[in-house]
């Protein structure tokens, strides 16, 4: 999201203000035919979640509820209910049933920070969620129980900066299905805000995959290029690889300029981007295209890249201000500024009012 975080209300302010709002009714009924998308976002003051349903050119917010700071992985569970994560360094996580407005809080520990995102076992009885260690900057991946989302056991990342991961649906090479594949950002931060940038000579970006049983490690994958950070991850079931949106700190302006925003992992290696024009270096979100191959959305380029899934560049979309993707088995939709990109239609929707949405979005 392109502005600065705003003050923060007091938990008593914030809890009174999102008890209230959701469980107002929903603005109006999603069209039929038309797709609800879960997002989190910021309007004037305030940081929400909620649901928007997209209509051909149409938009709206159709549900909403404040959240105490900004959020930013979203999961949509089996039963319904939604995950939404802090952004890093949080310290909430919230679950909350759309359709009754019944909201979860969860507070994590004092020497640990949620690093935004979380996902579910495939048995359903654990929710995975990546934090860092406060005490040593190292990344960790929590294992908690479903149910009270309390933590019950913790395994490394083998990195630091943990960010997005997922469950590997099927083999990829020898890694088998049920993997946890992690991208460790692997910038060298401040524990005391966990977002300032420090040694940055000494960066060690990484993709993992971990057991899903016990966290041991069953391989790691870097990129040539040191200055490059693996952030967001995409499963592509087409060719059965998984893309990476990267984000670059090169000392040179002009090579974090040109430096390549995707990277493709097919179970042997990892390979950025070729072909690539300059988009200052930065992906913000990361999807799977229909068909096969891959959408990274670049905000500081206000442009969508288009690649196939061998990681060569085929196509720029401009669009001002790029941040989530969505994508099902026949479209995917971008988020800016000015509206919603849909595609294949091509179509740009415009809602009345301007909000400024985060990183990710979620088909529901």
């Amino acid at each position: 999201m392109g502005t600065e975080d705003t003050p923060l209300l007091s938990r008593r302010q914030w809890l009174a203000a999102a008890a209230a709002l959701c469980l107002a009714p929903a603005r109006a009924a999603t069209p039929a035919g038309a797709r609800r998308l879960l997002a989190a976002w910021q309007a004037s003051s305030e940081q929400r979640i909620g649901v928007i349903g997209v209509d051909g050119a149409r938009w709206s917010v159709q549900r909403e509820i404040i959240v105490p700071t900004r959020a930013h992985g979203l999961l949509v569970e089996a039963g319904g209910s939604v995950l939404a994560t802090a952004r890093r360094p949080g310290d909430w996580l919230l679950r909350w049933h759309p359709a009754g407005g019944k909201t979860e809080w969860h507070w994590i520990e004092d020497d640990r920070r949620f690093n935004g995102h979380a996902a579910a076992s495939p048995d359903g009885q654990a929710i995975w969620t990546t934090e860092t260690d406060l005490d040593n900057a190292q990344g960790c991946l929590a294992v908690r129980d479903a149910k009270s989302l309390e933590k019950r056991d913790e395994w490394a990342t083998h990195g630091m900066d943990p960010h997005e991961f997922l469950v590997l649906p099927q083999p990829v090479g020898e890694v088998p299905a049920g993997s946890l594949i992690v991208a460790n950002g692997g910038i060298p931060t401040l524990p005391e805000t966990g977002r300032s940038k420090r040694a940055l000579d000494r960066m060690d970006a990484s993709l993992v995959a971990l057991n899903p049983r016990d966290g041991a490690l069953l391989g790691r994958w870097r990129l040539d290029d040191s200055f490059l950070s693996i952030r967001h991850l995409a499963w592509d079931p087409v060719s059965c690889s998984v893309g990476i949106a990267l984000q670059a700190e090169h000392p040179d302006a002009d090579a974090r300029r040109r430096a390549p925003v995707l990277a493709v992992w097919n179970g042997k290696r990892l390979q950025a981007a070729r072909e690539q024009p300059a988009m200052q270096g930065y992906g913000g979100d990361i999807c799977a295209r229909p068909g096969g191959g891959f959408v990274v959305s670049c905000p500081r380029a206000d442009a969508l890249a288009l690649f196939d899934a061998s990681a060569l560049w085929t196509q720029i979309q401009s669009h001002r201000e790029a941040y989530a993707l969505a994508a099902d088995s026949a479209h995917w939709w971008a988020s800016g500024s000015e509206g919603v990109w849909c595609a294949p239609e091509a179509v740009e929707a415009r809602a009345a009012h301007r909000i400024q949405f985060d990183n990710h979005w979620v088909v529901l």
